[in-house]
């Protein structure tokens, strides 16, 4: 009964039967049938004009977006514990040639507009510092706590008003508008590029990065074969992200994930970190504790010394759910 990742999770059989028919000859790259319907699927989406590009992980996703909006020179700020600090193993100066991660608080890993403002105040105008370039939030954070809109709107204007760009890493995007519940446009607000996640919710290995400015969409092409990101058969990754957004499985498979994490939330009650309002479970529990969850059959990570995550996928199975939150009630 595994609640390790939801990138442990199974391919969704949908997926499967759009990789099946996408095998035909088509044209290579990205000038296939299959990805030259993206810009039109995710603008249906979103509501609005957008480019759209495959990627295959979300690392390379994240890194060549900021790219299009971070000079060698420049800084990019984030959470203390976003993602591209933490868990990119230094992807983002590598594709960024150099630039530079300015970190800033917030609680669940959320920024807010003090937190930011405090690290753009903090940095003199002048050539002998990094200057801040764009933000990047995680949506929802990797404590799995969802901005609403309000947030993402204040947020926004405050980049706006510092010239900065602005980019969402949604690798469980899907999870935090199936708990807003008011669409993607609500649950993305107004960023220039967004790191649309498919992986962690039933796809095998695609990514979609969606740039509400379609020109920098332009740049993103070049650095991502600069970066040897585009594959030759490009049709594999496009039809994933179009199997996803088919009669919205991509929502569907999020409700899912959400529901069972919902479960565990309930039998943890007392001992739950963070807020539960997406896939993610946050609980404390000391060594023996984790201990006897094991020997019962979970699999989960430990986080630090006195705390577990559990993550519930688009697969994961009611009775599982169910059996782990009676053993978490049950310590």
């Amino acid at each position: 009964m595994q609640f390790l990742s939801d990138n442990a999770a199974a391919v969704h059989p949908r997926v499967w039967a759009a990789l099946r028919a996408a095998d035909a000859a088509d044209a290579p790259y990205d000038g296939d049938a299959l990805s030259r319907r993206l810009d039109e699927a995710f603008g249906a989406l979103f509501g609005r004009e957008v480019a759209v590009l495959w990627a295959a992980t979300g690392t390379a996703a994240n890194c060549l977006a900021l790219a299009t909006m971070v000079p060698p020179h420049g800084g990019v700020v984030c959470h203390r514990e976003a993602h591209v600090e933490m868990d990119e193993g230094g992807a983002p100066g590598f594709f960024l040639h150099g630039a530079k991660l300015l970190l800033a608080e917030g609680k669940g890993a959320k920024l807010t507009l003090e937190s930011v403002a405090a690290v753009l105040d903090a940095i003199r105008d002048d050539v002998h510092q990094v200057q801040p370039h764009a933000l990047t939030l995680t949506q929802p954070s990797e404590y799995g706590r969802v901005y609403r809109a309000k947030e993402l709107a204040t947020l926004a204007a405050l980049a706006r008003g510092r010239g900065l760009g602005l980019h969402m890493d949604g690798a469980r995007f899907a999870n935090a508008a199936a708990f807003l519940g008011q669409g993607a446009a609500a649950a993305c607000g107004d960023m220039d590029a967004l790191s649309f996640g498919c992986v962690k919710n039933g796809g095998m290995s695609a990514e979609a990065i969606v740039f509400f400015d379609p020109a920098l969409a332009n740049v993103a092409r070049y650095r991502r074969k600069r970066a040897g990101h585009l594959q030759s058969k490009g049709r594999f990754l496009a039809a994933q992200l179009l199997a996803m957004l088919d009669d919205d499985l991509w929502l569907a498979n999020a409700r899912a994930a959400n529901a069972a994490a919902a479960l565990l939330a309930e039998g943890a009650a007392g001992r739950l970190l963070h807020p539960v309002e997406a896939n993610e479970v946050f609980v404390a529990l000391d060594a023996g504790e984790r201990a006897v969850l094991r020997s019962q059959g979970f699999g989960f990570y430990d986080w630090g010394p006195d705390a577990a995550r559990f993550v519930a996928g688009w697969d994961t199975r009611e009775e599982h759910a169910r059996a782990l939150a009676g053993a978490l009630a049950a310590l």
